[in-house]
């Protein structure tokens, strides 16, 4: 491939975030209804993949490098901060267990899938089922962490993404119409006919405005982010590379990978860090999910410009189809838990939704079903942060060992 027009550090750099601006500037100036069933993401994913493979921007750049190591960990940080557990089981409930049911679903779902179509799939379709199990039990940015952890290829991010927005556009109507099944759902699950009445008291004893954000709370942010983002990276340097036994790994493999490195190491640290200072005066930081959803972004537009497409339309079909599977396994555990701890069914979607949609998604189905449990359905989706990088990495090695 010849040069590519732009190089420069700063150039590549603008191009990304230029990309990301736009798409959000589109959808805010226009409202087109095509954003309401694919959303910006897929575009900011799909334009740098345009850009790179027709020599606008180089597919390999230090620039990616310093997006990856820095900006990632400074992301999961930010994310984290605005974790509320107690808030949540308040208004919630039992509920939120509901929503880690719908966790093991997507975990226990996930090899499920991948044993019944990785034969369609190519030799590392695992990293697929790994990296978008992080989309599906957080968000975008568990995602992102998790191409960090177990080292996605563009292939495979590309196969994510495509699931990721496919499936999403058949299960988000599933969750909206679930609104009229209210009264079955509640003589299934046995749910008290006081729970929603109880939800909205407690909503109402939790509101309290969020101070606007300042110069100040910026720096702040900052600060934290990097500072948690430097300890991280230094105690990673420190512990040691590990790998699964022999025992676990088919006679085919030559040569057992660690899968737990320094990378991975730094990711599990920060994640630990974020959760910890999400019990600190931190969390009342405003503006902080905001800058790491930025940051994502930014992330999601770096792995567009290095992803090689090369078989992404051959295993697309099968992957599909295992994501399908998948997402309904996902929905049966969602539905025992709903009927193990008697939760109404605006729960229960609000739970999944917090799952496979993450904050973008759950605020949606909670105003579909409920608009006074909006403001909890976000401490939703931020539990799923908390748990999603951890559990999607567990997820991904165990999809690995069936590889």
């Amino acid at each position: 491939m010849p040069e590519s027009m732009i190089t420069s550090h700063a150039g590549i750099l603008a191009v990304l975030a230029g990309v990301c601006a736009s798409f959000f500037l589109l959808e805010k100036r226009t409202g087109w209804t095509l954003f309401k069933y694919l959303p910006p993401l897929v575009f900011i994913y799909l334009t740098p993949v345009i850009l790179s493979n027709s020599g606008v921007i180089p597919t390999s750049s230090p620039v990616y490098g310093s997006i990856r190591s820095l900006l990632l960990p400074m992301m999961i940080v930010l994310l984290l901060l605005k974790v509320d557990v107690g808030a949540a089981l308040r208004v919630m409930g039992k509920g939120v267990f509901v929503m880690l049911f719908g966790t093991v679903g997507v975990m226990v779902g996930a090899p499920i899938a991948f044993l019944i179509v990785k034969g369609w799939l190519g030799p590392e379709g695992w990293k697929a089922f790994g990296t978008l199990a992080g989309s599906w039990i957080g968000g975008t940015g568990n995602m992102a962490a998790v191409v960090e952890m177990i080292d996605t290829g563009g292939t495979e991010f590309g196969l994510a993404v495509l699931a990721d927005t496919g499936v999403y556009l058949v299960w988000l109507p599933i969750l909206l119409a679930s609104k009229n099944i209210a009264g079955w759902f509640a003589r299934f699950t046995k749910v008290s006919d006081d729970r929603l009445r109880r939800m909205d008291e407690a909503v109402h004893a939790m509101q309290q405005d969020e101070e606007s954000p300042a110069t100040r709370h910026f720096l702040y942010l900052i600060a934290i982010a990097v500072g948690a983002t430097w300890v991280a990276g230094a105690l990673a340097t420190a512990l040691p590379e590990l790998y699964l036994p022999d025992a676990w790994l088919p006679s085919s493999v030559e040569t057992n990978k660690a899968i737990v490195d320094e990378g991975t190491w730094k990711i599990l640290l920060v994640t630990a860090i974020g959760i910890s200072l999400s019990f600190t005066p931190a969390k009342r930081i405003p503006a902080s999910h905001s800058l790491a959803m930025a940051l994502v972004y930014l992330f999601v537009a770096r792995m567009g410009a290095i992803a090689e497409l090369e078989g992404v339309a051959e295993q697309a079909v099968p992957f599909l189809v295992g994501g399908f599977i998948w997402i309904f396994i996902h929905g049966g555990f969602c539905l025992l838990g709903a009927r193990l701890f008697r939760v109404d069914v605006h729960t229960a979607a609000i739970a999944s939704a917090a799952n496979i949609g993450g904050a973008a998604s759950a605020p949606i189905v909670a105003a579909h079903h409920r608009e006074s449990l909006v403001p909890v359905s976000v401490l939703m989706a931020l539990i799923g942060y908390a748990v999603g990088t951890y559990a999607a990495w567990i997820t991904a090695i165990a999809c690995q060992m069936i590889a």
